[in-house]
């Protein structure tokens, strides 16, 4: 297996030290804290430790405070319902004596019912289209130097995007995106893991939809950015190891907060998972930037 996919597996397998306790370590991105959705799929992991025999099929998280990368994240399950078809558990994730994070998980015994699902939307199929972060040696060089780190960490999944995106012109461009995203490699049939990788993925790409309107650049140092919360509804199986539309709109902007929604699709046009989150985004002046704490203390 790829090593990088491999070291995410990896990331996301937790070491249990109790029943209901599990520790897990971080891993640098080129971000200044842990990657949200490295929380998202440790703590969605976390809850499935705990469950036997159920299927997840939403989660509803709050970011608390940013995670410190050099530190290991412990993770506090409460067992709070287990009854004829769903149970629900509840996570904190904890560095330093204070919790960083907390999920709500819903699981549920595999059953028929009702089918439909929003169609897919028209664009064109991943073959053909660039990776994200093959970016030209002559582009990155006009790139701030930490997002040039971020921009050329080696990823566990491949990112296609339909439109174009700048990492260097400002562009107003309407508040949509499509991407096209793969893991790098084949992956086992495990349905548990591939929702904690596609919880961990999909936390990229969502927020950014947000400043699409705006002409703003995510790592020039004019905004600020951080999610607030994060929402996963899981509606059918899946693979993350094949390719999956990540359709993702933003209807609002307001208050400092953005608000952005997501579907995923199978190529054949099946809708597999819905996400929602609401982030800060705070337009400063670059050179203030360096002095201001931590964003997610201020909300």
């Amino acid at each position: 297996m790829h090593p990088v996919l491999e070291g995410l597996i990896t990331l996301l397998k937790l070491e249990r030290i109790e029943d209901n306790i599990f520790r897990g370590d971080s891993r640098d991105i080129g971000s200044a804290q842990v990657f949200g959705g490295q929380v998202l799929g440790q703590a969605l992991s976390a809850a499935q430790l705990t469950v036997e025999g159920r299927v997840a099929h939403s989660l509803h998280a709050y970011f608390l405070r940013r995670g410190d990368i050099a530190a290991p994240i412990i993770y506090e399950v409460d067992r709070a319902r287990d009854g004829g078809s769903f149970s629900n558990r509840r996570v904190v994730a904890i560095q330093h004596g204070r919790p960083i994070f907390n999920l709500a998980a819903s699981f549920q015994n595999p059953e028929d019912g009702l089918e439909h699902h929003a169609d897919m939307p028209e664009v064109p199929g991943p073959e053909g289209l660039r990776d994200l972060f093959d970016i030209p040696a002559e582009n990155l060089e006009s790139v701030p130097m930490k997002m040039r780190r971020f921009l050329t960490e080696k990823r566990p999944f491949e990112f296609r995007p339909v439109e174009h995106i700048s990492f260097t012109e400002p562009v107003t461009q309407p508040p949509v995106k499509h991407c096209w995203i793969r893991a790098v490699d084949a992956l086992p049939d495990n349905l548990a893991l591939h929702q904690n990788l596609l919880a961990y993925v999909s936390d990229y790409e969502l927020l950014g939809a947000s400043v699409l309107p705006h002409g703003l650049i995510f790592g020039s140092g004019s905004v600020i950015m951080a999610s607030l919360d994060h929402a996963l509804w899981f509606h059918r199986g899946f693979r993350v190891d094949q390719w999956l539309l990540y359709a993702i709109e933003s209807p609002n902007a307001s208050g400092a907060r953005g608000f952005a929604r997501g579907q995923l699709f199978t190529e054949s046009g099946v809708l597999v998972a819905s996400t929602a989150q609401e982030g800060l985004i705070r337009v400063v002046e670059p050179q203030s930037r360096k002095s201001r704490s931590d964003p997610r203390l201020q909300v």
